[in-house]
């Protein structure tokens, strides 16, 4: 790839800097879509011997990559995108991946396509942690920034994607009660 196009990507990259999401840092500043695509990686890095069984680069590679759409729309929360904005995002993101080189083309198409699947190991754990990540931070944050529906969503988001897998239901169960500790303390 020429030094050209290599900063071409990395410039377009650059806006998930800038794209913030729902959700706030411990410091009440809005977090960025880059920040939680690092610490979703860095998870899954840290996880690496909770699960020999899995292609863990592969899994940072899906974190790192997940929520690149969003440089095209901006992040929308889950409680508020639609499935006509996941499209939107997705055909975008499809669209801008058709222009890469050939060959990493055919490698990001291939991850996405791994990604929306959600059959491999790899693409169940990286997506179970995507919303685990989004529950640690929002634990994270001011319970002030908290909205109504978010005392429940707390509670009950990510179950489905942990359940089938010790560690990840023994995780979910541990923010769980980082989750009702923070309310309680906070009342």
């Amino acid at each position: 790839m020429k030094p050209e196009r290599f900063l071409e990507i990395l410039h377009l990259c650059e806006r998930l800097k800038n794209n913030t999401r729902h959700a706030d840092t411990s410091t009440g500043r809005r977090e960025s879509v880059a920040e939680h695509s690092w610490r979703l990686a860095l998870m899954a890095m840290l996880l690496r011997e909770e699960f020999p069984h899995v292609d863990m680069g592969k899994v940072i590679e899906l974190c790192l990559i997940h929520d690149l759409g969003e440089a095209f729309t901006g992040d929308k929360p889950v409680f508020e995108k639609t499935e006509e904005d996941s499209r939107k995002e997705a055909e975008a993101y499809r669209g801008w991946i058709a222009t890469l080189p050939p060959s990493l083309s055919q490698r990001m198409a291939a991850l996405c396509n791994e990604m929306e699947a959600r059959e491999t190991p790899e693409a169940k754990l990286y997506k179970a942690l995507d919303r685990l990540e989004a529950l640690i931070q929002h634990n994270e944050s001011p319970i002030s920034t908290w909205l109504p529906l978010e005392y429940d969503l707390q509670k009950t988001y990510g179950w489905e994607d942990c359940r089938d897998d010790p560690y990840l239901k023994e995780l979910r169960e541990a923010v769980l009660q980082e989750t009702l500790d923070k309310i309680e303390k906070n009342v």
